[in-house]
């Protein structure tokens, strides 16, 4: 079960005046994902009242857009009875699930490999991860920062306890295509 997560957002009224406008528990998951807000290119958008971290449905952010989460594994102990091939159709269908099966590439470094054009900071929060990259694996502890720019990576939990990381991704597509 996913970690209740208590999210404050706040607004001005209409003299302008800071308030909080919603105080609760994040309520939008997808597979191990928290969604807690998110943006696209849309102007005027800090007067938008809509629940942004309920608008989001994938694991990218929107165009021109972020995307703000807690995301948590289990130990990679619990699926261990299961085949390679068995791992890989299960990373699959979890991409899937998340409207990212584009982004999976289907690696022998590890079944969920992704790669995707976005800049991603992230932090480790409680447990332990190690980053699995084409070249190489880095033993991450909490409180350790990522930034990870459009690289094919993975994330292994390979202790004994579930694993709480905070991501900010930032879409980069629109450099890319320059529009």
């Amino acid at each position: 079960m996913l970690r209740p997560v208590r999210r404050i957002v706040t607004e001005n009224d209409e003299n302008g005046k800071s308030r909080v406008w919603l105080d609760g528990p994040a309520t939008n998951t997808i597979t191990v994902l928290t969604e807690l807000w998110t943006t696209d290119d849309s102007r005027g958008r800090n007067e938008i009242r809509a629940d942004r971290g309920a608008a989001s449905t994938q694991l990218e952010p929107p165009r021109r857009g972020t995307l703000f989460r807690y995301f948590q594994l289990p130990p990679e102990s619990l699926v261990a009875d299961l085949s390679a091939a068995e791992r890989s159709a299960e990373s699959r269908q979890w991409f899937a699930d998340m409207n990212a099966e584009h982004i999976w590439v289907d690696s022998p470094r590890h079944p969920s490999m992704h790669k995707s054009d976005t800049t991603d900071y992230i932090i480790l929060l409680s447990g332990t991860v190690t980053l699995v990259l084409d070249h190489g694996e880095v033993e991450l502890q909490p409180f350790d920062v990522v930034v990870q720019r459009g690289t094919n990576h993975a994330w292994a939990n390979r202790g004994t306890e579930e694993a709480l990381l905070m991501a900010v991704l930032v879409d980069e597509s629109w450099q890319r295509d320059g529009t």
